[in-house]
């Protein structure tokens, strides 16, 4: 049994000495995952809520419910495959935001319930913080040191970020309309493949010729980082029209899905190449969140970090996608940044940009500091 989760170095900066317990709920994923100090994970486990396929989308209440009923079950497996209890764990951490509320409220609450019971600390992490950091994880090869530069491609977010150290980001751009993932999801609903439908585009894709249609690359050669992806669906809709309503051609559909998925991979190189202008010292070019699954798109990032000499590394499909282990990490980097743990009364954010995560960083250090 752990007396004491958290201990003061000389340098008064917070190390953990027993398990974390992180668990992952922003969206329609409920996660568990257990990571020892190091980093090293001891178990994971992730339920997809599958439910939402028939409505065509995420249902928020829906998916908040569904993570209620998962989460004592799904916490009990992840601890069975580590081979612990809950006294074997020294703190516990949640996906406090963004996402959906409902589910962040369900997830965050059990953390802190279990937290309190166990006289452990809470951290509350960014979700977004958490895809960016994943990288880093020390069971992966060569993860990147600061300052590296992240791609962040997701059904709800799209952005270039510079990760110049733990809970100091700089957005150097994002998108002014749809996210990626949100572009393939509703294209595929446009082409009659359902939901989820970014994997479905893309095995589509494979049937298809890339050129078959000149679609728009939006921003493509413009200054700056920032994405638009909704002229470029709007293309595709006007390209539909004509069929009706019925299902379209096989190899009608498949060239569709090819040349939309091209002109994304397009625009995301083109959007990366001015990134590293803005970033020369970056050591690395990292692709993070769901739509970083995408074969075309990691294929096409590989060859821009070539041509500027920089590593390239995305983590494994199963860390690409929402789970509890990048928010395990993204807990256990601030803790060794010195960081103090959250107060348990933090509440559950819809939305948490980066740039408010640095400033809670920043005047998290100052206190700490006045308190040496």
């Amino acid at each position: 049994m752990t007396v004491f989760s958290i201990v003061k170095g000389m340098t008064d900066q917070s190390h953990l000495v027993a398990p974390l317990l992180a668990i992952e709920s922003s969206c329609d994923d409920t996660a568990c995952a257990i990571l020892a100090p190091n980093g090293d994970i001891l178990a994971e486990s992730v339920l997809s809520q599958m439910d939402h396929a028939a409505l065509g989308g995420v249902v928020p209440e829906i998916a908040a419910r569904a993570h209620l009923d998962a989460l004592p079950g799904i916490v009990q497996i992840t601890l069975q495959k580590a081979g612990l209890t809950l006294h074997d764990i020294g703190a516990f951490a949640a996906s406090t935001g963004p996402g959906l509320i409902g589910g962040l409220i369900v997830g965050s609450s059990y953390a802190k319930g279990l937290a309190m019971a166990l006289k452990r600390p809470f951290i509350a992490v960014n979700h977004i913080e958490a895809h960016i950091l994943t990288a880093r994880l020390p069971s992966l090869p060569t993860p990147p040191a600061f300052p590296y530069l992240t791609l962040l491609v997701s059904g709800g977010h799209c952005q270039c970020v510079a990760v110049h150290g733990v809970g100091h980001y700089e957005k150097l751009g994002g998108t002014i309309d749809d996210a990626a993932g949100e572009a393939f999801d509703k294209v595929a609903k446009m082409l009659g493949l359902g939901w989820p439908g970014g994997p479905a585009l893309e095995r589509l894709a494979l049937e298809g010729n890339d050129k078959a249609y000149a679609l728009p690359r939006p921003l493509m050669g413009r200054d700056g980082c920032d994405f638009s992806f909704s002229g470029l669906k709007t293309a595709v809709s006007r390209l539909i029209a004509p069929h009706g309503q019925g299902a379209l051609p096989r190899q009608i559909a498949a060239d569709i899905a090819a040349s939309f998925q091209r002109a994304v991979a397009d625009v995301m190189a083109d959007r990366t190449r001015h990134a590293i202008q803005a970033l020369p010292n970056a050591t690395a070019i990292v692709v993070a969140g769901g739509v970083a699954a995408n074969t075309l798109l990691r294929s096409t990032l590989e060859n821009i970090a070539a041509d500027h000499d920089l590593p390239f590394l995305a983590p494994p499909l199963r860390l690409c996608t929402d789970n509890a282990t990048m928010v395990g990490w993204a807990a256990l980097e601030r803790l060794n940044a010195g960081e103090r743990p959250d107060d348990i009364t933090l509440a559950a954010r819809p939305r948490w940009p980066l740039s408010e995560r640095a400033a809670s960083s920043h005047q998290n250090n100052i206190e700490r500091a006045s308190h040496a």
